[in-house]
């Protein structure tokens, strides 16, 4: 009877120490990050756009610091950390792209397509690189550098320009006011990037 009993608890024992040792995932965040667009196009209103008028805006391409979840902190020019305990709901680059197509909507009077609606052909088309999307850790700063292309509808001409905004984090390399810090930037430059567009 001892000996039947014996090897099912030191089966029992062997699979504690082993859970102890062996992590089945990574804990997971607290709660996840978003963008929240300042500006979006009014319920109701319908717009018509020719092919030259509508523009299509595409998720902007990124490096591979901010091809994931997670915030960087750049400490230096050869380091880069992850703010602690934040996470994306999901990639930053379609985040952006999101709230830049909401805010070029309702800030101008655009015919705003995402590159997967368009069903004839786009129009003009923005592309981009999302270049810095994080932490700053030398001046406490969230910034967001985006740097827009501008196709037009024939494919003839591109124009390019830069834009940046910084935004102050406080004392604390935290994961809310970080996300927040990000989502003030981020409405900054696309603000930006649809008087461009307007102008």
């Amino acid at each position: 009877m001892l000996r039947r009993l014996r090897a099912p608890m030191l089966a029992v024992a062997s699979l504690a120490m082993l859970s102890a040792c062996v992590s089945f995932g990574a804990k997971p965040p607290p709660f996840l990050l978003t963008l929240d667009a300042d500006a979006a196009p009014a319920a109701g209103a319908a717009r018509t756009a020719t092919e030259a008028q509508a523009l299509t805006i595409l998720i902007p391409t990124a490096p591979q610091k901010l091809r994931t979840m997670r915030i960087p902190v750049q400490a230096d020019n050869a380091s880069v950390a992850y703010v602690e305990d934040a996470q994306w709901v999901e990639a930053p680059q379609r985040l952006f792209q999101r709230l830049l197509s909401e805010t070029v909507a309702a800030r101008t009077n655009r015919v705003v397509l995402d590159e997967g609606q368009y069903l004839t052909a786009p129009g003009e088309q923005l592309a981009g690189q999302l270049m810095e999307f994080g932490v700053d850790a030398a001046t406490g700063e969230a910034v967001v550098v985006y740097e827009a292309m501008l196709v037009n509808a024939g494919g003839k001409s591109v124009t390019q320009r830069r834009f940046e905004a910084r935004e102050s984090i406080g004392a604390a390399v935290e994961a809310k006011p970080v996300g927040e810090a990000l989502t003030r930037a981020a409405n900054r430059v696309a603000g930006e990037v649809a008087g461009w567009l307007a102008g």
